[in-house]
């Protein structure tokens, strides 16, 4: 891992197109602000954490995959005029 130090309002490019930029600093508390280009993904671990687990869940029949689709067989019956029998 490597490890830099840098001061409020200077940034750190990843390759040529992600920066990070610290914006503040607090006590127990840091903001980063993250430039990178539409196509690149930018989470929190935990969220993508949590992210990976419900795609794994979804393609592997987990019940994550198992509640969505049954959300979505509840939303396509809850409004009949939306459930296909349109005139």
């Amino acid at each position: 891992m490597l490890v830099l130090s840098r001061k409020t309002d200077e940034i750190i490019m990843i390759g040529d197109d992600i920066g990070i930029m610290v914006v503040e600093i607090q006590p127990k508390k840091v903001r980063l602000g993250i430039s990178a280009p539409r196509g690149v993904p930018v989470h929190r671990k935990e969220i993508w954490l949590d992210v990976k687990k419900r795609a794994r869940e979804a393609t592997t029949g987990g019940d994550a995959g198992q509640q969505l689709g049954k959300q979505h067989c509840d939303q396509e019956t809850d409004n009949p005029e939306e459930s296909g029998s349109r005139e």
